[in-house]
């Protein structure tokens, strides 16, 4: 699977809370979610992002409350992956859960600028920032999780496993 996108870049510790205020937890609407993704730390986030563009953080990503309507309003609002130093550990196994790639890449905020136009291979383990000419390696998800990403979620895939 890959993904080509234009990048929106943040910082640490960016947490449940920027990237969903609990002010919108009332609502059980995905895209009314992802119309206030990001909004507490980019306003705008939600008018400029389109669909494809990748998220890159710094390290501890999706810290705070467990929610999982966090990745479900960065994947809603057309984001198709994150790419960060590390993710906070209920947060990575939600956004795997609900079918958002995220990857760990050391000293991504360093390396990847915002605005940087890239391409993500998941399949073989390749970050190429295509602004910068610049190729970093990853490592791939294991085959299980690029079926359960494939397939959208963890509830697609266990019904598409039932049907096999």
């Amino acid at each position: 699977m890959k993904f080509t996108g234009n990048v929106y870049r943040y910082g640490d510790n960016v947490n449940t809370d920027e990237i969903i205020p609990a002010r919108y937890l009332n609502t059980s609407s995905e895209e009314e979610l992802a119309k206030h993704c990001m909004e507490d730390i980019d306003i705008d986030f939600s008018k400029k992002v389109k669909k494809g563009d990748i998220i890159v953080a710094g390290k501890n990503f999706g810290c705070g409350s467990s929610r999982e309507h966090a990745p479900i309003s960065i994947k809603v609002s057309g984001v198709s992956c994150v790419i960060a130093d590390t993710f906070a550990r209920i947060f990575f196994r939600n956004a795997i859960n609900i079918g958002l790639p995220i990857i760990e890449l050391e000293r991504a905020n360093e390396k990847i600028s915002d605005g940087d136009k890239i391409e993500v291979d998941l399949d073989n383990g390749i970050v190429k920032n295509l602004t910068k000419n610049v190729e970093y390696k990853i490592n791939p998800f294991p085959p299980f999780m690029q079926k359960l990403i494939n397939s959208g979620s963890l509830m697609n895939y266990i019904k598409s496993s039932k049907q096999n």
